[in-house]
């Protein structure tokens, strides 16, 4: 199992968060609890605020900036990245 780096994790979570929330809002089929949602959330927020160098990777850093980890609402969830990704996880998903 590899470790990630603060850059990888903060991307992970920021992919977490713009998944999971097309599919709660956009989709209306959400595939995590809401408690998983928020346990990550909280996680990218904490990550952020204590290294804000290392939130700068260059992966919708305007989009997170003001990330506070209450909603996913805000978040660029028309935006065609967000779209692919979440329609591809939402069916292999449908499909297990």
């Amino acid at each position: 199992m590899s470790i990630l780096s603060i850059p990888e994790k903060i991307r992970q979570r920021r992919i977490q968060m713009l998944i999971h929330s097309y599919l709660y809002y956009v989709a209306d089929d959400p595939i995590v609890s809401d408690d998983d949602w928020q346990k990550w959330a909280n996680e990218l927020t904490d990550l952020q605020k204590k290294y804000p160098r290392e939130s700068k990777i260059g992966f919708f850093d305007g989009e997170f900036s003001d990330w506070t980890g209450d909603t996913g609402m805000h978040l660029p969830l028309k935006h065609p990245w967000v779209i692919s990704k979440a329609t591809y996880i939402h069916s292999l998903f449908k499909e297990a």
